[in-house]
C-alpha cells in the first residue's frame, strides 16, 4: 500500500470513529491539519507540532475542548485497535498526545479570552481580573463593604485527579455555582480549582451556601470521570477593610 493510500485510509477510519462518537458537525471535521497529523503518524515522525496545529485549528473552527479531545481519542483508538471496531476513550490518551493538542487549543482560546476580557472560556465564569474590578466598584460604592458583602468560596481537592478530570470537575462545580447563585451575583474563577461568588449578606446566605455544598457534591458524584476529585470545600470569606487588601486576598485564595 502506498503512502498516500495509507493516509487516506487512516483519515477515513479516523473520521468514521469520530462521527460514531458523536461529532456534532461532520462538515467541519476535515481540515488540512488532519492530513498533517495522519502523515506524521504514518511516517513515525514526532507528531507534536502537527497535534498543536490541529488543536489550534479546532479551536479556531469553534470546537470545544471536550469535542477536540474526543476526536483525538478516536484517532488513538484507530491507531491502537486490534480490530476494526474501535471505542474512543479520552482517559486512555497518551499524556503527550493529549497535552500537545490541548496546548494548541488553549493557545487560541486564551487569545480569544483576552479579546473578550471578562469570561473564563472553560467554566463560563468571570475572570479573576473582572472580580477585582467588581470589588473596586463595591468598595467605592459603600463605606461598609465588609459588612454588606462577602465572598462565597469553592475549592476542589484535585491532587489525585488527572488533567482532564480536573477540567471536567471544575466545569461541573461551576454549573452548581450558577444554579445556586442565579440572582446577578458576580461568579468568578480564581484558579484551576478555585471559584468565588461576590454576594450581598442576607438571611438566605447560609442556606445558599449549604445548597451549594450539597449540589456540588451531587454533580461531582454523578460523573465517573471525576471520582478522584475530593469533595468541594465551600465556605464564606469575610472581606477585608480595604480594596488593596481584598485584591491581595483574591491572589492568596487563588493559589
Amino acid at each position: 500500500m502506498g503512502v498516500a493510500q495509507a493516509e487516506r485510509l487512516l483519515k477515513s477510519r479516523w473520521r468514521t470513529a469520530t462521527m460514531a462518537a458523536g461529532w456534532a458537525f461532520p462538515a467541519d471535521w476535515p481540515l488540512a491539519e488532519v492530513d498533517d497529523v495522519c502523515a506524521a503518524m504514518l511516517e513515525n515522525t514526532d507528531p507534536g507540532d502537527a497535534l498543536v496545529r490541529l488543536g489550534r485549528a479546532r479551536a479556531e473552527a469553534g470546537a470545544g475542548l471536550s469535542e477536540t479531545l474526543m476526536d483525538l481519542a478516536a484517532l488513538h483508538a484507530v491507531l491502537t485497535a486490534v480490530s476494526h471496531v474501535v471505542s474512543p476513550d479520552v482517559d486512555s490518551l497518551p499524556a503527550r498526545m493529549l497535552r500537545m493538542t490541548a496546548l494548541g487549543w488553549a493557545d487560541v482560546v486564551t487569545k480569544q479570552a483576552g479579546d473578550s476580557a471578562a469570561e473564563d472560556p472553560l467554566t463560563g465564569l468571570a475572570t479573576a481580573a473582572y472580580l477585582r474590578t467588581r470589588l473596586g466598584e463595591v468598595y467605592r460604592e459603600t463605606p461598609v463593604a465588609t459588612l454588606d458583602y462577602a465572598l462565597v468560596m469553592l475549592r476542589l481537592d484535585v491532587h489525585r485527579a488527572s488533567g482532564w478530570s480536573r477540567v471536567v470537575a471544575m466545569t461541573l462545580a461551576s454549573d452548581a455555582l450558577r444554579t445556586v447563585f442565579d440572582g446577578g451575583e458576580t461568579l468568578a474563577t480564581l484558579g484551576p480549582c478555585v471559584a468565588a461568588v461576590l454576594v450581598r449578606r442576607d438571611e438566605l446566605l447560609a442556606r445558599r451556601v449549604s445548597n451549594l455544598r450539597v449540589l456540588a457534591a451531587d454533580r461531582l458524584a454523578d460523573d465517573p470521570h471525576v471520582r478522584p476529585v475530593g469533595p468541594a470545600k465551600v465556605w464564606v470569606e469575610q472581606l477585608p477593610d480595604t480594596h488593596a487588601e481584598a485584591r491581595a486576598l483574591l491572589t492568596s485564595l487563588g493559589r
